[in-house]
This record gives C-alpha cells, sequence and structure tokens, in this order.
C-alpha cells in the first residue's frame, strides 16, 4: 500500500465514523423514546466509570448504548419491574466533569444489583414517570 493510499484511506475512515455513528443515533431514535444517559460501569473510583450513552424505552424496558459504539444491541437493559430508585443527587467532585452539564445522578437497584444512571432534569421526569407506570403485580428488589 502507497503512503498516498494510507492517507486516502485514513482520511476516509476519519469522514466515515462520525456519519455512522450519527445515522445510529438516528436509527434508535427513529421508533421510540430516547434520552442522553450516562451509566456507570465500574464503580470502585470514586467519581469515575461514566460512560456517555444513549437510554431507549422499549416498553417495560429501559436499553442502554453507548454513544461512541457501532454495536447494534444495547450494552445493558433494565426492566422496569425490577427497577428501583434509592437516591437521586447532585453529581460530587470528578463526577462534574464527566456527565454533561445539569446532570443529575440516580442511585437505582436493579435485580442485577446497584446501578447509577445520569441524565439532564427534564429527562428524570419522564424516566420517574416511564417507572411509575410500572404493571401492576410488578415485584420490586428486596
Amino acid at each position: 500500500m502507497t503512503l498516498e493510499a494510507a492517507l486516502i484511506a485514513a482520511v476516509s475512515l476519519l469522514v466515515l465514523m462520525p456519519v455512522t455513528l450519527i445515522a445510529r443515533r438516528r436509527v434508535l431514535q427513529r421508533r421510540y423514546g430516547t434520552i442522553d444517559l450516562s451509566l456507570r460501569l465500574r464503580r470502585g473510583t470514586r467519581g469515575r466509570g461514566w460512560v456517555l450513552g444513549i437510554g431507549r424505552f422499549e416498553g417495560d424496558d429501559l436499553q442502554w448504548y453507548r454513544v461512541f459504539s457501532l454495536a447494534p444491541r444495547p450494552r445493558r437493559t433494565l426492566s422496569r419491574r425490577d427497577l428501583e430508585v434509592r437516591a437521586r443527587r447532585e453529581p460530587r467532585g470528578p463526577e462534574s466533569l464527566a456527565l454533561l452539564k445539569g446532570a443529575v445522578v440516580m442511585e437505582c437497584r436493579s435485580g442485577s444489583g446497584p446501578v447509577e444512571l445520569a441524565m439532564e432534569g427534564g429527562a428524570v421526569t419522564g424516566f420517574l414517570a416511564w417507572l411509575e407506570a410500572r404493571p401492576p403485580g410488578a415485584t420490586l428488589p428486596g
């Protein structure tokens, strides 16, 4: 491969990647309601482990997709049948740099254990309304 061909390939990749990420986001938003939703993947380090993503409400599930990924499937799925908000707080310390401006951290518990979500204030209202619309007889984690 010549230097010129390698340069053309690199420039094409740099142009194509953002276009692909934008197209993926549009596809995710097409049929269902979505929100900007950060999820804390690593809990061990104070203020770290947050990953920016897109939350998509689909029936009884909240599907979470990484923003900077081309994966067609959600990285994590939370069911409202076993999701409970334990606390609501403002970002602390380094979290305020890792999260979107105006984010609210929701400390939750799901059937698989604790989970932390961060979303902007307006999305919190929709998220809580979605949780409260839980089907009758749904069980909460104990």
